[in-house]
């Protein structure tokens, strides 16, 4: 297995995808990188030379792309900031609900975490 930017991406799969299971790089930086690097897109990593995954790991290293643990920090100071502020996004973030408009009446248990049973509470009747 390659590793890349402290990460083990997959040997079997093709540079351009196995490069996305680092934080921070999609298909379009992934295609980016690859070109600069000169590696064709098609090429498995378990293919590459060693020559030609130090190329891809000093490209991602320049300061233009945020990556993996810097990518991560700054997401949570982000989030941490729009708490501090007591803006509407800060206050869905800290009652861990979705932030962005989604109902929450049904749906939302991904964000809501399992439904919680509520003393006297009976479901509507249907009209």
């Amino acid at each position: 297995m390659a590793r890349i930017a402290g990460v083990n991406v997959p040997d079997k799969k093709r540079a351009l995808i196995a490069l996305t299971y680092v934080h921070g790089i999609g298909l379009p930086k992934s295609r980016q990188i690859l070109k600069v690097c000169g590696i064709a897109e098609t090429r498995r990593m378990n293919d590459l030379t060693e020559d030609e995954l130090n190329k891809i790991r000093t490209e991602i290293d320049t300061d233009e792309y945020t990556i993996e643990g810097d990518l991560r920090r700054q997401t949570a100071l982000n989030i941490k900031r729009l708490i501090d502020m007591n803006c509407y996004r800060g206050l869905r973030h800290r009652r861990n609900l979705p932030v962005r408009g989604q109902r929450t009446r049904t749906n939302a248990r991904t964000r809501k975490g399992p439904a919680k049973p509520v003393a006297g509470k009976k479901a509507a009747p249907k009209k």
